[in-house]
């Protein structure tokens, strides 16, 4: 295990707490990493343990990639105008809590890529799975939208929903961004994990930070011959389609079963432009049904735009935030980000238990109200509810446990419209003062002016 200087550690634990300011919390990121990069030519990975029979037989991507190698905020807060990307974001960058064997989402991510290993051995697959964990987080509009079919009228292509670097670049909102690059280059079927990034709503299931794991499987020629000159139609009803979504659904239906146990399942329609077929995947568990993923058939244009026009298969794509929610009961999603030492101590690489809390201060309320920015000419509401969020997380940090709208309303003499946002401040590791609080919703309403709003 890599030991940061005592500093970093202060600093970082002051980051979570929201003790420092963003530009402070960028420079403690790239502290951190300029020490992981100094400590990587003596160790690649937090663990020093014997890599297990099926980890020694994968090769990794990260296995080529210091840890913390993307931590850098600079590459991310350029003076570009199409540019979005804030200083809490950029600080995100390259915490890799996917290779830490320790974290909750490492220990999830590994038992993912354990499972897929094991059918390489497989009397009825043997399958070999390359892994892909230590990609750029930059991509380009045509990796995460064009490859993948995706219209250019999406709303997940608005600056609203998606970090921009530039006009053309971005923090990738999936990691669906790298499937078009790993098919043209000729891997047949590959695992990719990383942090993907979204401006998003304020709660405890939600952050702008997450991670995915994207599954790729392309069906050997041999299988497929019967597949060639159908029209979409044909496609669709031919038995070579049939055969993939069967190998499909047995792959994930196993692979729920290896990390909850034999559990109820049941398969859902679903739409998703780079898949045709698609499916939504939910478990029955804890008395509840839960989605816990989405897949399909490959659409066969999108393998057509990376070169492999001869060949069909299937992709699935799944949360680990949201796995490792439910199989450890973690109740907030910014506890993955905290450097808590309570927190980290409780979990060992390879094993699933229950996350024990171990503080819950109380919160803070703090309401702002707002005439929002109407357009003068259609007095159509131009307010991007986003843009707020994005705002408050930046100003406030990880301290901003929720935020929700409790009212609204159009004046019947002027049409403007009126928002009224609770804001939710808790911390994880302490107590909240007023005062303090006081001090940072000044500054989320000095910042809200600059959106066009008019506080009330």
């Amino acid at each position: 295990k890599i030991e940061l200087p005592t500093m970093i550690l202060q600093l970082a634990s002051r980051r979570a707490a929201g003790q420092i300011t963003p530009y402070l919390s960028s420079t403690v990121s790239q502290l951190r990493c300029n020490h992981l990069l100094r400590c990587s030519s003596s160790a690649a990975t937090f663990s020093t343990t014997k890599p297990t029979a099926s980890q020694a037989s994968t090769k990794s991507s990260s296995q080529n990639n210091p840890l913390g190698k993307y931590a850098v905020p600079s590459r991310y807060l350029q003076p570009h105008p199409n540019n979005n990307i804030t200083p809490h974001i950029a600080s995100l960058v390259g915490r890799d809590l996917h290779l830490r064997p320790s974290h909750p989402i490492g220990i999830i991510r590994s038992k993912i890529q354990e499972y897929f290993a094991s059918l390489s051995n497989s009397t009825k697959d043997n399958t070999t799975y390359e892994i892909f964990d230590a990609e750029d987080p930059i991509v380009t509009a045509q990796q995460c939208f064009d490859d993948l079919l995706i219209p250019p009228d999406h709303p997940g292509r608005a600056p609203s929903d998606t970090y921009y670097v530039t006009d053309t670049s971005l923090l990738r909102t999936h990691t669906s961004a790298h499937q078009s690059q790993h098919l043209r280059s000729g891997v047949d079927a590959f695992l990719c994990c990383g942090d993907v990034y979204r401006r998003d709503e304020i709660d405890a299931t939600h952050y702008p930070a997450f991670h995915q794991m994207e599954g790729v499987k392309l069906m050997s020629t041999e299988s497929m011959i019967g597949a060639d000159g159908l029209s979409d139609e044909q496609w669709l009803q031919s038995p070579e389609c049939q055969l993939i979504e069967a190998d499909l659904k047995a792959t994930l239906e196993g692979l729920m079963d290896h990390l909850f146990g034999p559990t109820e399942k049941r398969w859902n329609e679903d739409f998703f432009p780079f898949t045709q077929p698609s499916f939504e995947l939910e478990i029955y568990h804890n008395n509840e049904w839960m989605e816990v993923l989405g897949c399909g058939v490959i659409h066969e244009q999108v393998l057509d735009l990376s070169n492999r026009s001869d060949r069909r298969g299937w992709a699935f794509g799944l949360g680990l935030e949201r796995l490792a929610m439910i199989l450890f009961k973690i109740p907030d999603i910014r506890l993955f980000w905290t450097e808590d030492e309570r927190f980290h101590r409780q979990f060992k690489e390879g094993k699933i238990v229950e996350f024990q809390p171990y503080s819950k201060f109380p919160p803070v309320f703090k309401d702002i109200a707002f005439w929002t920015d109407d357009d003068k000419v259609t007095n159509k509401d131009d307010f991007v509810e986003n843009d707020f969020f994005d705002l408050v997380r930046s100003t406030a940090g990880d301290l901003v446990e929720k935020i929700e709208l409790i009212d609204s309303f159009t004046h019947p003499k002027t049409g403007r419209s009126s928002r009224c946002y609770r804001i939710s401040y808790r911390s994880m590791d302490r107590n909240l003062t007023n005062e303090e609080i006081d001090e940072l919703q000044f500054k989320v309403r000095d910042e809200t002016a600059t959106l066009g709003c008019e506080l009330r």
